[in-house]
């Protein structure tokens, strides 16, 4: 059988982890969004990021959105207005925004941990490691048990291709939030990167453990048994990795893989043909045809055996 190709064996992709919307609400419900003795002005612009608050629990970004920015405008030092603005934007995408939104939180309450944080984790995202791990590096001086920086001072680490510098980043991560399954799937990437096989097995199988719907955790797990030639095994991965994701078309083209190392042609050009298929729509041309040749020769041997099972019929 020819050599096959394996799509991004082992993912690089940055996963930058940021305060969720529960986050942000038990954040203002513990006080510390307004003090209770503020100016007429402040209270007025306390009660749009209260609006917001709300407007977010009911997935209402656009209008939480404008509901911070008035708070914003009432009280332009009021540090949670803005900070929940950089939430809000990033989870539209509007990263330049974001970070904006996060530093004037940071000119406003020149000690604010989570926006330090938050605004490296946008600046990594938007490809500016450097400035990220400044502004992380900070947070970690101010807070230094909040995990979520040393996560993504990880991220960072990790971008630079400082494998030992992410490895400790992480495991300090873990130390402050244990149940944080991003953590242990990245500590599995670098450990993938060290050729530390056993603990990158380790690493994602934790990962899976926190959270059993992690496509990608999953989707590693696999291709590591099948580079160890345990294909079963591999195949119940890719699996998993599918039904976390309908949509994850590599986990698609890797069970094809599987299938056909197997000599299971049928049921390889079933999840190829579904490879290939999400491939197109997500744009990815260049998988799409790869997993077309590959479904190419399925189809041809699952031609061939019939073929042959016929001619012994025959005989």
């Amino acid at each position: 059988m020819s050599e096959f190709r394996f799509i991004e064996l082992f993912s690089k992709k940055i996963v930058v982890l940021l305060i969720s919307a529960f986050t942000v609400i038990t954040f203002a419900k513990e006080g510390l969004t307004i003090p209770d003795l503020a100016p007429a002005n402040s209270q007025t612009a306390a009660d749009w990021v209260n609006r917001g608050l709300k407007l977010i629990q009911q997935n209402q970004l656009k209008e939480a959105i404008a509901a911070f920015e008035t708070a914003t405008q009432l009280d332009p030092k009021l540090a949670p207005a803005h900070y929940n603005l950089g939430l809000a934007l990033r989870e539209i995408g509007q990263l330049q925004p974001a970070a904006d939104a996060f530093y004037r939180a940071i000119v406003a309450e020149p000690k604010f941990a989570l926006a330090y944080a938050n605004l490296g984790a946008v600046l990594l995202e938007g490809n500016n490691p450097q400035q990220a791990q400044e502004f992380l590096q900070n947070a970690i001086e101010l807070e230094p048990n909040l995990g979520l920086a040393h996560y993504n001072l990880g991220l960072v680490k990790e971008q630079q291709q400082d494998w030992q510098g992410a490895i400790a980043a992480y495991n300090t991560a873990l130390k402050y939030s244990p149940n944080l399954p991003e953590i242990t799937y990245h500590l599995g990437v670098v450990y993938l990167q060290q050729n530390q096989i056993e603990q990158a097995i380790a690493a994602f199988r934790e990962a899976i453990k926190l959270k059993p719907n992690y496509a990608e955790a999953h989707y590693n797990l696999g291709a590591i048994l099948f580079g160890q030639g345990n294909f079963q095994p591999a195949l119940e991965a890719f699996r998993q990795s599918a039904l976390a994701n309908r949509n994850y078309a590599n986990a698609y083209y890797a069970a094809g893989l599987v299938y056909m190392h197997l000599g299971q042609y049928q049921n390889a050009q079933t999840v190829l043909q579904s490879a290939k298929t999400l491939y197109a729509s997500q744009g990815n041309s260049q998988w799409a045809k790869i997993t077309a040749e590959l479904l190419q020769q399925a189809n041809s041997q699952t031609v061939e055996r019939k073929l042959h099972q016929r001619r012994s019929i025959k005989d």
